[in-house]
């Protein structure tokens, strides 16, 4: 007996060595990855924006158009962002919670504008709103404003906060919401004060989620505002036109402005995230001292 347990001993140190291992190269493979898709093309970009001299650089980003586009991606992305917090959240209650027929339809048309082209977004858009189109006449001009840059980037980001929030409806159920409602509480009470903390963090990641992908937005845009400098531009379009033009240092400095606000958002994310657990971890603490 004694043998056979000196000689497992080595085996099992051998096995969890070969772990080990496998894990560090698991580990590697994946940073390498992710250094070739993320970080060596930013740092390409970052290269590039400033190889022709810091002064250049900062002209780049503080011309009109610079800055009229920064104004309106921002301002388009900020607004999508509630909408689709708001109506993704209404939603996300009424797939999650709901049996009434047409459920299951309104859940997969949720998915609509991740399967369609964004550029097939925008036609339908200026289809619709458009010269000629059904609702030329609309009170509100859509078409060639940056009206219709929000809608269209509105449309676009959709999916990503009722996304986040379904499964998490699901798994808490309705138990609490029927408890606070027993107690005397009324449905926006109950949603208020029971519901809304539960969703928290599911509603900031998809909101966050939105906001990433507002900032980026450029088939359905490119389409719908016309691409007016100062008017409907925005800085997907302004690196566009900068690249056309063979104005690369300022189409590198406008990609980098984009990637900044990019990554600002996805440190938001992981601040939030983070709180969130700590905050869930203290909870946790407290109730079992």
């Amino acid at each position: 007996m004694s043998a056979e347990l000196v000689a497992t001993g080595p085996r099992r140190a051998a096995g969890r060595a070969r772990r080990q291992w496998g894990a560090l190269a698991l580990r590697t493979l994946a940073l390498a990855y992710l250094g070739v898709l993320l970080v060596v093309p930013l740092a390409f970009v970052v290269y590039r924006a400033l190889e022709p001299g810091v002064a250049q650089f900062v002209r780049a980003l503080t011309a009109l158009e610079a800055l009229s586009a920064l104004r309106l991606t921002v301002l388009a992305a900020l607004v999508a962002t509630v909408v689709c917090a708001v109506f993704g959240t209404a939603v996300a209650l009424v797939v999650a919670r709901s049996r009434l027929p047409g459920t299951r339809f309104v859940d997969s048309l949720l998915d609509v504008p991740l399967a369609v082209s964004p550029v097939v977004v925008g036609l339908a858009l200026l289809a619709l709103f458009g010269r000629g189109g059904w609702l030329e006449h609309f009170p509100v001009k859509v078409a060639f404003t940056p009206l219709g840059v929000v809608v269209a980037t509105t449309f676009i980001c959709v999916p990503y906060v009722a996304r986040e929030l379904i499964p998490v409806l699901r798994a808490l159920g309705s138990e609490r919401e029927q408890a606070a409602l027993t107690l005397g509480a009324g449905p926006l009470q109950a949603f208020r004060l029971v519901t809304l903390p539960a969703l928290r963090l599911a509603l900031v990641h998809g909101a966050v989620l939105s906001l990433a992908r507002a900032l980026g937005e450029f088939g359905a845009v490119s389409v719908i505002s016309g691409n007016l400098v100062g008017q409907t531009q925005t800085l997907t379009l302004l690196i566009q036109q900068r690249y056309e033009n063979f104005d690369l240092a300022g189409a590198y400095a406008a990609a980098l402005m984009l990637a900044a606000a990019a990554c600002a958002a996805l440190v938001l994310l992981l601040k939030t995230t983070g709180a969130s657990s700590s905050a869930r971890a203290r909870d946790g603490e407290e109730v079992i001292g």
